[in-house]
């Protein structure tokens, strides 16, 4: 292994190799920095324990890395250590007993708190909890993390299979979420020494596969689904009262009960359709990030980070047409005021909205998918509708590709032609 000069320059100026490399610094015996394949670096220090010598066999634990520690902060955390081993200290041994102490909950909570709260999305952190405590605690959780098996893992996904069974729900999609955040728990773990490296037990158990919810509206549907959304902004929407309720005979006469959505509800839902963007990149749309001259939203967070939006002339006719109330495209409840929020939900208007295009069985992501089945079968290709829906992967929006049926429908009717050909019809 190399020995070096370990600085901030000859640090940045390392190369990963095929394989882990270490390089030991110059003045401190048994410092250095691990370098992975993987371009991931680590402080580490190197010692022998109780009296030293040859035979004692060395111990390593990790003091950091150059994101947590620079070359001179490491080298003085290693020179301290020294001294400790020196006074009979054991600081890995330390490290390996109180790892193998903490139960699976007491890491998954840390998990939680010292990376989950900072380094994803409010939504994802509540997703996150939930399994923690309602799956992963109750199955495992009191097991020491460093004790817990590949059967163990399994042993879990079951239990949530079962118990969703019951029921009326497979849980396969709930066991293989659970199993995801274990395993990224226990590769966190693993990076902080709170589990021996390399234990990660969910990496042998073999996840569900899924049958990934698509729903695209047909053209009737698409057609259907507009003239509802006319009558909501317009004359309203008819809507039933249930008249063995005492209230009901203070209701409107049946001609006159219909309830008129106002132009934000359903603006949103035209421009879920017209962008293929998420639901809260909408509801969450500031009018800052609309720029109608360009022809595009600037979003500043979305689920894969900034994001930009280009919108067609339809969406832009419907962005122009909205009153501006407040800071929010879509203003809720609380619009113009201090303390002004983004529109919770649209579930009541998209409901209602279903209800009366007689569509079954759409959800509003449903959306998103049509506006990508739409392009794909206009041909667009999939690398144009990947970037249209801020794919980041390919293999994201390949999920599309069996819309794509054009050219095999040419294909089969020139098959087709020459066989009925052969056998003498026309």
């Amino acid at each position: 292994m190399p020995t070096i000069k370990l600085t901030r320059k000859a640090v940045s100026a390392i190369e990963p190799a095929e394989k882990p490399v270490i390089y030991y610094d110059e003045s401190v015996r048994g410092f250095g920095l691990k370098v992975m394949p993987s371009g991931a670096q680590s402080w580490i220090l190197e010692y022998r324990p109780g009296a030293g010598g040859r035979g004692v066999a060395k111990k390593r634990i990790k003091i950091g890395t150059p994101a947590t520690h620079s070359p001179e902060a490491a080298r003085d955390e290693a020179t301290r250590t020294l001294a400790r081993v020196t006074l009979g200290a054991d600081p890995a041994g330390a490290r390996s007993a109180e790892r193998a102490s903490l139960t699976l909950a007491e890491v998954v909570d840390a998990y939680l708190r010292d990376h989950v709260a900072s380094k994803r999305k409010p939504k994802t952190q509540t997703e996150y909890g939930i399994v923690v405590e309602k799956h992963i605690k109750p199955a495992i959780g009191s097991m020491r993390a460093s004790a817990v098996t590949p059967a163990d893992v399994a042993r879990l996904q079951s239990g949530i299979v079962r118990g969703k069974r019951r029921n009326g729900n497979s849980g396969k999609t709930t066991a293989n979420r659970a199993l995801a955040v274990l395993s990224a728990a226990f590769n966190w773990a693993q990076g902080v020494g709170l589990v021996p490296d390399g234990h990660n037990p969910t990496k042998r158990v073999e996840r569900f596969r899924e049958n990934k919810k698509e729903r695209f509206l047909t053209a009737a549907e698409l057609s259907a689904l507009g003239d509802a959304l006319n009558e909501a902004e317009t004359i309203g929407l008819p809507y039933e009262v249930d008249v063995n309720k005492a209230k009901a005979r203070n209701a409107p006469k049946p001609e006159n009960r219909r309830t008129v959505y106002g132009p934000h509800a359903v603006a949103a839902i035209r421009l879920l359709l017209l962008t293929g963007a998420r639901r809260r990149e909408i509801l969450d749309l500031r009018w800052t990030e609309v720029d109608l001259e360009r022809g595009v939203l600037f979003l500043g967070d979305s689920k894969t980070g900034k994001k930009t939006v280009v919108l067609s002339a339809a969406a832009i006719a419907v962005l122009e047409g909205l009153p501006r109330i407040g800071k929010y495209v879509i203003a809720g409840s609380s619009a113009g005021t201090e303390d002004e929020k983004p529109r919770a939900d649209l579930n009541k208007p998209w409901e209602a909205v279903l209800k009366r295009a007689g569509i079954e069985g759409a959800r509003l992501h449903d959306l998103r998918h049509s506006f990508a089945s739409v392009g794909v079968g206009g041909n667009l290709g999939l690398p144009i509708i990947g970037r249209l829906l801020g794919h980041t992967q390919a293999a994201t929006t390949q999920r599309y590709a069996h819309l794509d049926v054009d050219p095999l429908k040419r294909a089969a009717d020139e098959i087709g032609n020459k066989i009925i050909s052969a056998m003498g019809r026309k």
